[in-house]
């Protein structure tokens, strides 16, 4: 057994291990950052109060505008020499987000993404093409040292230069490929532009994230690809990627690496903790973040938690339906993109490249859908339009384009345009 791999003889040996790492990360935030002092002083609650890990539940949440407030570095739990890393969101709603790293804090991250790798059917010695950006994004370096440590070659491509990535994949021949599944199409389209077949080529797996998805998409990147294509999930704020990871063995499901972060599930709306199995907005708690720890962070991602399978004894948790603050109010209705996303791509003649547009005529909301299509694009128009009204009852104006219209994204791909805001 690999030594990053996680070895618990029970889910009450791992909750054991959870509660020692909780009463330590509490007290590590509370004792080392005014911040998190502050907010739990106002609540009435100290690191003493958690005696069990449902006591968690009585501490304030974080989010992501306490970083701004915080910028630069105000939730800093150790002294700035200690960092040797720092990553930055990018800024585009505001100011950025930075996140410090640890020495140690990099050591967990690297065991955690080689957890991710080896769940996804990786192994030493194989070949990875990592797509993810490199940067102040956490995706290229997350990806990278986790993948070194397990034993792999990292082809360190990060994003763009497509023409390039192709010849790439054909002469040095990864098993394993990690970009955004929206840039894995981008790059099936180039590789068929340079004549290459990409069921063809070396790829068996994809390790898949920053961006929703749906399970359409993922059966048209199978379909093209012919691999094995998998989530990963994270944030920059909690650590970035390596936080859950869907398993070849257990697929439609992401385990949450327990013992490096507690999950819960609350009601968007109170706070209230939602029983196992509730659908809500996950919020995590690190347990082992020395540079930044993070207390209650409420993700906005929807999901929900369900037992553990097989052998390990970590909960898992749904594939991300959206995010609360993207879901989409069309007259009085709501719809999150990957549901629009999910009718696109069950139609065989539609591209997965398109962009959704929300605007305010007057008093009313018009929902805009632009989609590519190869031919009969009357008749996909027709269908798309129907099924948005059957489905979700909600009327929108579908504007077919011919393939290659749309621009390709290199990273996260930016789908939904709501210019009522």
């Amino acid at each position: 057994m690999h030594p990053d791999w996680p070895n618990y003889a029970s889910r009450a040996a791992l909750q054991a291990e959870q509660l020692a790492r909780l009463k330590w990360s509490v007290a590590h935030a509370y004792g080392n950052t005014g911040y998190y002092r502050a907010k739990c002083d106002e609540a009435g609650v100290t690191p003493g109060d958690i005696e069990s890990l449902a006591d968690l539940s009585r501490f304030p949440f974080t989010r992501k505008s306490d970083f701004r407030e915080n910028y630069p570095l105000g939730m800093l739990a150790v002294p700035r020499e200690m960092l040797v890393r720092m990553h930055a969101s990018s800024g585009t709603t505001g100011k950025p987000t930075i996140v410090g790293y640890t020495k140690n804090d990099i050591d967990v991250w690297d065991g955690l993404i080689a957890r991710c790798i080896l769940a996804a059917g990786g192994k030493s010695g194989d070949v990875l093409h990592n797509a993810f950006g490199y940067g102040l994004f956490t995706g290229g370096l997350g990806l990278h040292g986790g993948a070194e440590r397990l034993g792999c070659a990292v082809v360190p491509a990060s994003g763009g230069q497509s023409e390039r990535q192709v010849q790439l994949i054909c002469d040095l021949k990864p098993r394993i490929i990690a970009c955004t599944p929206s840039y894995l199409l981008a790059l099936g389209e180039a590789l068929e532009r340079a004549g290459v077949d990409p069921r063809e080529t070396s790829l068996e797996i994809g390790i898949h994230g920053a961006e929703p998805w749906s399970e359409e998409m993922r059966r048209e990147i199978e379909r093209r690809f012919g691999i094995t294509a998998l989530d990963i999930y994270g944030l920059s704020e909690v650590q970035g990627p390596g936080v859950a990871q869907e398993r070849a063995d257990a697929r439609g499901a992401l385990t949450v690496w327990e013992d490096a972060f507690y999950p819960e599930i609350v009601d968007p709306e109170t706070g209230a903790v939602r029983p196992e199995g509730e659908e809500g907005e996950l919020v995590l708690t690190s347990l082992a973040k020395e540079g930044m720890p993070i207390i209650r962070y409420r993700t906005g991602d929807l999901t929900r938690l369900s037992p553990p399978v097989g052998d390990l004894p970590m909960r898992r948790m749904d594939r991300v339906l959206g995010r609360s603050d993207d879901m989409l109010i069309i007259r009085g209705l709501n719809i999150f993109p990957r549901q629009i996303e999910e009718l696109i791509l069950a139609d065989a003649s539609l591209s997965p490249h398109y962009r959704i547009d929300v605007r305010r005529d007057g008093a009313l909301d018009t929902l805009t859908i632009t989609v590519e299509c190869e031919a009969a694009g009357d008749v996909a128009r027709a269908r798309l339009g129907q099924h948005m009204k059957s489905r979700y009852g909600i009327t929108a104006i579908v504007v077919i384009e011919k393939p290659g219209t749309l621009p390709r994204s290199e990273g996260k791909a930016k789908r939904v345009f709501d210019h009522r805001k």
